[in-house]
């Protein structure tokens, strides 16, 4: 994203008057490669075919805030690898992660991560020390840190099942793992802002998992950990939660949490959202990624992007997916709702 668009995205993150209504995408590697024409292995690896793809995308929709913007990312490998995963790569796919944490007793021979020298958080971090300065002359900024959240992470090293049958099991071992991710998740955040420089304002982090829990557990096993690494940044940073699984059993409480944003699913309703957060949160969505974005012809994408608008105004609307751009979402259909956008804010 250019500076201009940062700028813009940081009055409406914190609710500020805007004028209009900003569009931002999360377009990373599931989408990006396979739209391009490229495989995924030259994406992740070779730094040309990164960058140039990267500098494509931007140009190509230059009306659209590319959230995050030159986003270093394998996939969803990068924490996994540094929590000791295996990861598995592919040619033409995003890659897999393997549990590493059989039994949950070992977790007292972990030593904590440091992004500085594990796994592919040192290469995502050398990643950004060799090209930062060539993406500023490009007209760039690089404005936001990036990771997967506490209970992604601990998912990543047990495998979702047996997480999820160790909160019911075994409470007092989630808890140090959670303890342990939550660590490293700030420690990787602080090592992209040290590295990437001033530029940062701002974190994201995806923690889908969340939204597999009840509201008694979220209390206990994510919300303590999720406010703790948004409350360990600069208040004045912007702060973007993404969980596009179901949030709907906790939603009042996310608002205690500390982020700026929600970027959550198109199955909750924009405004019921609004209406349960109390208008505290500046709201990023919420057009369904496949069933609208992907799928929909661009007429049809047009159409709803402007029914959500006439529904939910601008004060405090990013509009966005109900998640990141889906493989396969045609060019077509981004630019309709880039021209649906256009035309709500051009209406007085």
């Amino acid at each position: 994203m250019r500076a201009e668009q940062w700028e813009l995205f940081k009055k409406v993150a914190k609710l500020q008057p805007a004028g209009s209504v900003p569009i931002s995408l999360i377009m990373d590697s599931p989408w990006i490669p396979g739209y391009l024409g490229i495989g995924h292995a030259d994406y992740y690896f070779d730094p040309e075919v990164w960058f140039h793809a990267n500098l494509r995308i931007i140009r190509e929709f230059p009306e659209i805030i590319v959230f995050p913007s030159w986003w270093v990312e394998y996939g969803m490998a990068i924490e996994p690898s540094a929590l000791g995963c295996k990861i598995r790569f592919f040619q033409d796919q995003p890659p897999v992660q393997l549990p590493m944490l059989l039994h949950l007793e070992d977790f007292d021979q972990l030593t904590a991560v440091d992004p500085y020298t594990d796994g592919l958080m040192f290469a995502a971090l050398h990643r950004y020390r060799a090209q930062k300065t060539r993406i500023l002359e490009a007209g760039s900024t690089i404005p936001v840190a990036t990771a997967r959240g506490p209970l992604c992470s601990a998912a990543f090293m047990r495998g979702l099942t047996q997480l999820m049958l160790d909160i019911t099991d075994n409470p007092s071992g989630v808890h140090k793992l959670m303890t342990y991710t939550t660590d490293a998740t700030i420690r990787w955040l602080r090592a992209q802002a040290e590295v990437i420089g001033d530029s940062v304002e701002g974190i994201l982090v995806l923690d889908d998992i969340v939204g597999f829990l009840s509201r008694k557990h979220y209390a206990e096993f994510a919300h303590p950990y999720l406010k703790q690494v948004f409350d360990s940044f600069p208040k004045a940073w912007v702060k973007v939660y993404h969980n596009d699984a179901n949030i709907e059993p906790f939603l009042e409480d996310l608002v205690d949490v500390g982020f700026d944003v929600l970027n959550w699913s198109h199955k909750l309703d924009f405004n019921e959202v609004r209406s349960r957060t109390a208008g505290k949160i500046c709201l990023m969505g919420n057009i369904a990624p496949l069933e609208i974005g992907t799928r929909a012809a661009p007429q049809n994408v047009k159409m709803n992007v402007l029914n959500l608008l006439r529904r939910v105004g601008r004060q405090g609307v990013i509009l966005s997916l109900g998640g990141g751009v889906s493989p396969g979402m045609p060019r077509a259909n981004i630019l309709a709702m880039v021209e649906a956008v256009g035309e709500f804010n051009s209406q007085s």
